[in-house]
């Protein structure tokens, strides 16, 4: 078997660009993401067992889920009747979990609004969805991190519906067999992977359910990924970065651009 690294991929917001994405969260910001977690396949073992020592110290028996946790509804209201210093400790136990597990945060994270500005006038109703440009630019990055290390990749990604499945699937072989879909002279300056490149070293694509840990992670990695590129400062997100657990953390300066966690149409926040 070849040494593999593996991209566990969930999403987050509407894919489609001009969508209403319905009530607003209290941030206001509006994005669709595709992102988790990229790790060396022989530290699974690890990974599982750590969710899985968090998971049985406090009786949970239902997927990790960071909507619920944040906002302490569904399977997670049982946050809501904690004692304070008990909710504390769950938060801060959660955060020690996502902190020592052996993954890195990896995301491409797209501004909705600014997309449909960018993009409208030139192509109207032939603009992509968001899912197609997200899951090009991290499944590319994710590739050539993979190279660096000298192996290939394996792409999970959390299980919706079959229409959804079946597209990104066919994101993902149309990339293996032909290369990156994005025009030549305005992504040159990331150094996209050639086909050559991404045909030998993605090896498999699977898509998982919720109760996957792989999954449940990733998960929990998004949604501040997403929050850093609104708010650096964001302390979930600044947490991440200062314990070295996001992708960007770990590249040399000059990789960050072709490598490192995407923000996309992030015009007046980010660069991208």
């Amino acid at each position: 078997m070849p040494k593999t690294y593996v991209l566990a991929l969930d999403d987050s917001g509407t894919r489609h660009p001009d969508r209403k994405p319905g009530k607003k969260p209290d941030h206001g910001y509006d994005w669709f993401a595709l992102g988790g977690i990229i790790f060396d396949e022989d530290d699974e073992n690890e990974i599982r067992d750590l969710h899985s020592t968090f998971m049985d110290r406090w009786g949970i028996t239902k997927p990790l889920h960071s909507v619920e946790i944040r906002a302490k509804t569904s399977n997670f209201a049982f946050l809501g009747v904690l004692e304070s210093t008990e909710a504390v400790r769950f938060y801060e136990e959660l955060y020690q979990l996502m902190r020592s597990v052996p993954v890195l945060g990896h995301a491409c994270v797209v501004d909705r609004p600014q997309y449909n500005a960018r993009y409208f006038e030139k192509y109207g109703s032939q603009r992509w969805l968001l899912c197609k440009s997200a899951f090009a630019i991290v499944l590319e990055r994710s590739a050539k991190y993979a190279r660096t290390k000298e192996a290939k990749l394996r792409v999970q990604i959390e299980q919706s519906d079959k229409f959804t499945d079946k597209t990104i699937k066919s994101y993902y072989d149309d990339i293996k067999a032909e290369g990156m879909p994005f025009a030549k002279d305005t992504s040159s300056k990331y150094k996209p992977a050639n086909q050559s490149d991404l045909g030998s070293t993605l090896y498999e694509f699977r898509t998982k359910k919720k109760t996957s840990p792989l999954m449940q992670l990733a998960d929990l990695f998004l949604w501040p990924l997403c929050m850093g590129g609104y708010n650096a400062e964001c302390r979930p997100y600044a947490r991440l970065v200062a314990d070295k657990k996001v992708i960007d953390c770990v590249l040399e300066h000059q990789d960050l651009d072709g490598l490192g966690v995407k923000y996309y149409c992030f015009d007046n926040k980010k660069p991208g």
